[in-house]
């Protein structure tokens, strides 16, 4: 049935991420340390509200503690400031209405379109919530006294206090890594669907390649485009992460990564990727959109695309060995390689006419404009080691 395999489906991913935070570094493990920190952080803040002092509303300080223990010290310290303004203001707001209507039911409809409307503005970004869940709190334990105002909002800093403490001195988060994750996968990626496409194209008999396989390789060319927005999303944490973090010097950044010239090379390399992958699709014998290139110039066009794969796994050392001379050479050399094959392929255009011109024309130039976005050695030609 659908949603027994869809259930062990979820319950391999849950054993595979638990595997991965055991095993070793990475987003697994990452997450595991973020969960426990917070958990850690709440038992702090109730252990110091809840038993220490005995405060009357001591639930408020683990609750901020829990949620403060944000993915960067930063967005700890901005979400603590912008939490206890948006807690400060739902519990005015409720006490006001309280106070006001003397009617528990007239303050909530009083107080919540506020409370919800004030949650909603856009500088307080996701903690805008708590403004209307505070005022609940409020108006459901009946306390809106200047007393139980000020407890409560005492209660609510000192949460964000061991909250943001936590997250800044045990082990401060870092995102260095899924940079240099998604740095990989762009290179690697791209060599791989590029060999791909080639040994497939050398296997495809006078039938083609199948309609099924262009999918597949377009498929493969869009998650590459996702992945260079997710790479300018890595870059922005990663440079959010330094920010206010105690421990950053503490921490082994490895090599310097590529500065964001890289990405834009890789964003062109990878809508090259998507036309090329578009070309093959239409043209592919079953799809009727464009003839079919001829045969023989299948095997020239992989030619090219094996060539431009090698070039792709080059950059991809280039990242871990960083510039050299012995891998610069053989990574122009693959380029002049692929630049010749080009020009081979590029010779059966005069001798074609009709509907098959068209379609080897195309994949020519996808080719070619393939082949001058990796021309240029990537930002790493103008780096030291």
């Amino acid at each position: 049935m659908a949603w027994w395999s869809w259930l062990k489906w979820e319950v391999a991913a849950v054993l595979r991420a638990a595997r991965g935070a055991v095993t070793g570094p990475g987003p697994e493990r990452d997450a595991a340390v973020q969960s426990l920190k917070a958990a850690a952080a709440a038992a702090l803040a109730w252990a110091v509200t809840g038993w220490w002092w005995g405060a009357p509303m001591a639930l408020m300080a683990p609750w901020t503690a829990v949620v403060l223990v944000e993915s960067t010290v930063y967005r700890s310290v901005r979400s603590g400031l912008q939490q206890l303004a948006v807690i400060a203001a739902g519990t005015v707001i409720a006490a006001g209405a309280a106070t006001l209507t003397g009617n528990k039911m007239a303050a909530m409809v009083l107080a919540l379109p506020l409370t919800v409307l004030l949650g909603n503005y856009a500088r307080f970004g996701q903690q805008g919530m708590y403004a209307s869940t505070t005022a609940l709190f409020v108006l459901a334990y009946g306390s809106y006294s200047l007393y139980d105002i000020g407890h409560r909002l005492l209660e609510s800093v000192i949460g964000a206090a061991i909250g943001i403490t936590v997250n800044a001195l045990v082990l401060p988060p870092v995102h260095a890594r899924s940079v240099r994750h998604m740095l990989y996968t762009l290179p690697r990626d791209s060599a791989y669907l590029l060999h791909t496409i080639a040994e497939a194209l050398r296997e495809a008999g006078d039938e083609g390649y199948s309609h099924q396989d262009a999918d597949t390789w377009q498929d493969r060319a869009r998650r590459l485009a996702n992945a260079v927005t997710d790479l300018h999303t890595a870059r922005s944490w990663d440079q959010e992460s330094y920010r206010l973090n105690p421990g950053y010097r503490l921490r082994r950044r490895g090599r310097a990564a590529p500065p964001a010239d890289w990405d834009e090379t890789w964003d062109g390399i990878s809508e090259h990727l998507k036309t090329l992958t578009r070309t093959l699709r239409e043209a592919a014998p079953d799809q009727h959109d464009l003839a079919p290139p001829p045969h023989g110039a299948l095997g020239l066009a992989a030619d090219v695309l094996d060539a431009a794969g090698d070039v792709c796994e080059h950059d991809l050392h280039l990242l871990d060995e960083g510039p050299g001379e012995e891998r610069e050479g053989r990574r122009a050399a693959d380029l002049d390689r692929a630049w010749e094959a080009h020009g081979r392929l590029k010779n059966w255009l005069p001798e074609l006419d009709g509907d098959s011109s068209v379609s080897l024309g195309g994949l020519v130039a996808d080719m070619q404009r393939l082949l001058y976005a990796l021309g240029p050695q990537l930002a790493l030609r103008s780096r030291a080691a």
